[in-house]
């Protein structure tokens, strides 16, 4: 299968992307069929040749979550966004337990504990 997606050139701490179209099972900084374009995330600029853009999506090649949204933002396609990133596993049980504790009281007040039953003296 086919997937259109970013790979990484550029320096240490100067990342620059080249939007390519490559076997999915390849490796991301390896061989790619064709260079479709190029991305300056430090510039926010992207350079594409839409219309072998166009060619390869009405060939059925996937677009990645990250290039898809490129895509999308700089209005060379017209499709939906996707989620592109998932939030750590750690971040989301802090918000997860602290979401009930605030959310139980004003649900339902808690009964009030019955009166232990108290015991008298035999004489």
């Amino acid at each position: 299968m086919l997937v259109m997606r970013l790979q990484r050139i550029g320096k240490r701490g100067q990342a620059y992307f080249r939007i390519v179209v490559t076997e999915h099972t390849k490796k991301p900084q390896g061989e790619f069929l064709e260079l479709l374009g190029s991305y300056d995330p430090h510039k926010k600029d992207l350079k594409v040749k839409k219309e072998r853009i166009e060619h390869w999506l009405a060939q059925g090649v996937r677009p990645s979550p990250t290039v898809n949204n490129l895509l999308v933002n700089n209005k060379i396609i017209s499709a939906p966004k996707m989620v592109s990133w998932k939030p750590k596993p750690g971040a989301k049980k802090t918000e997860v337990a602290a979401a009930p504790a605030a959310k139980a009281p004003e649900a339902a007040p808690a009964p009030e504990p019955a009166p232990a039953p108290v015991e008298e003296p035999q004489s």
